[in-house]
Formats: structure tokens, sequence, C-alpha cells
């Protein structure tokens, strides 16, 4: 069997095994590009209010919703400004999971879990988790 016949039977074997996942990862995507939308439009407002105050500079970035870099069954996105780092990663078997603030290159962390359905704990660590991006990442 030569490569290409033994790759495309794994993508077979493996395609098969993770399509029985497809809605848990349907609904963890979406609820990862909802949590990103929220982001960015909070970003946006961040970066208006800081532009107006003279500060223009400070310029922060999301990416988009990925599959996640540790998960094969979750999606992520990231949230950066320079080595500052923040990451929301949404798994399929029903969590979200804040990592950080941290700066790359050092441990990831602190990590916190929560179940996937909105709740107003949430909310408020999640108001939280991206204050603490922010604060950290435009701190000299």
């Amino acid at each position: 069997m030569g490569l290409g016949d033994r790759l495309e039977a794994l993508g077979r074997e493996l395609g098969g095994r993770e399509a029985g996942f497809s809605q848990e990862l349907r609904e963890a995507r979406a609820r990862a590009e909802a949590l990103r939308a929220g982001v960015a439009e909070a970003l946006g407002r961040f970066h208006a209010a800081a532009g107006k105050a003279g500060a223009a500079h400070l310029s922060l970035e999301v990416s988009a919703v990925r599959v996640d870099d540790k998960h094969v069954r979750a999606f992520e996105f990231v949230l950066v400004r320079g080595s500052h780092r923040a990451i929301v990663t949404v798994k399929s078997r029903g969590e979200v999971t804040l990592v950080g603030p941290f700066q790359a290159g050092k441990k990831e962390g602190p990590c916190r879990s929560f179940p996937l359905a909105p709740s107003d704990e949430f909310a408020l660590a999640f108001e939280g988790f991206l204050a603490s991006f922010v604060e950290d990442a435009v701190t000299p």
C-alpha cells in the first residue's frame, strides 16, 4: 500500500469516527462564533474610546474561530497584543474554557471552564477575563 492509499484509508476511518460528533461540533462552533462576535464588537468600542482619548496606538486583535490547537473536537479564538494572549476554547463536550491572560512563550493559564449554555456566572467571568486581558496587554 502506498502513502496516498494509506492516508486515504486513514481519512475514511478517522472521518467515519469523527462524523458521530458533527452535531456537537456545529453547536460548539456556533457558540464560539457568537462569543467571538461579541468580543469583536466590544474591542471595536474599546478602540474607538481609546482613539478619542488620544491613545489610538492601543490596538488589540481577535483571531478568526478555528479548530483548537490542542483539542480536535473544539474551536478557539485568540486575543492578541504583542506577546500577550488570551484564548477562548469551546469544546464539543459542552464547555467553554477561558485561558489566560498570559504571555506567549510562558506557561498558559490560568484556566476556567464553564458549561456551554450561557449563564450569569459565565457572563461575569467572561467580562472579567476580557477586562484582565485588555489591562495586561496595554500596561507598559
